[in-house]
């Protein structure tokens, strides 16, 4: 297993959610992180540094970059989160609701690996994680234009793996299904609907974002999916 402690990494839409539970789960194995998000909240997390960053924002991403680097004197580990969706029929979808799941989903990703993969290559041994979602993967109704941005996700990760590889930087992508988060409730549901007790925790993902992390070098992960047992297979 490759030890985390001492590494340096860097969190995208790390407020809440995924984000949070995965900065922590860093800091708890000893690394130093960064926590990139709009609100530029650094958890409480000792040593930990918090930036205001919006992902659609092509420099400000780069400067956050930059300033985690000065910080830490390198990089070695990004884990590209931040993330929006909004849900139903494709020709009733308003536009910005469009451009925004496009410029965070997909674009934020982009931002985030031309600002940061340089100094993963520095590393010598960096790692690139993209959260995405099993709807990267499959299609559903009602979620067209979401998961366009996944499926981009997906397939712009599993490019960067392969170009990145001979510099000994692993890309991978994490596409869990339903977790129990802000994100889901506001997806139509609500506070307190049953759907949400049976759906997987920020935690379950973060431990499988660590996991991916903490393989030997010899050995890569590019796209892993996982679903909690109460969702059916599709696709």
């Amino acid at each position: 297993m490759q030890d985390l402690q001492g590494r340096a990494a860097l969190v995208t839409g790390a407020s809440g959610g995924v984000g949070a539970a995965t900065a922590r789960a860093l800091h708890q194995a000893g690394a130093q992180v960064a926590l990139l998000s709009r609100r530029g909240d650094d958890l409480g997390l000792e040593g930990a540094l918090g930036i205001a960053c919006d992902v659609r924002d092509r420099a400000a991403v780069q400067a956050a970059t930059d300033a985690a680097v000065e910080r830490f004197g390198a990089l070695h580990v990004v884990v590209a989160n931040a993330g929006v969706g909004s849900y139903g029929p494709f020709t009733e979808l308003a536009p910005e609701a469009l451009e925004e799941m496009i410029d965070t989903n997909l674009k934020g990703v982009l931002y985030t690996a031309a600002a940061t993969v340089p100094h993963l290559v520095a590393a010598g041994d960096g790692d690139f994680v993209s959260l995405a979602s099993v709807a990267g993967v499959n299609a559903f109704p009602g979620e067209a234009v979401y998961n366009a941005s996944k499926f981009g996700q997906v397939g712009f990760t599993r490019a960067l793996d392969l170009e990145l590889r001979e510099h000994g930087v692993r890309c991978t992508t994490i596409a869990p299904g339903g977790v129990n988060t802000d994100f889901a409730i506001g997806t139509g549901r609500t506070a307190g609907d049953p759907m949400l007790e049976t759906m997987m925790t920020a935690e379950d993902v973060a431990d499988v974002v660590l996991f991916a992390l903490t393989r030997p070098r010899t050995m890569r992960m590019m796209t892993t999916t996982f679903r909690p047992m109460s969702e059916g297979s599709w696709g």
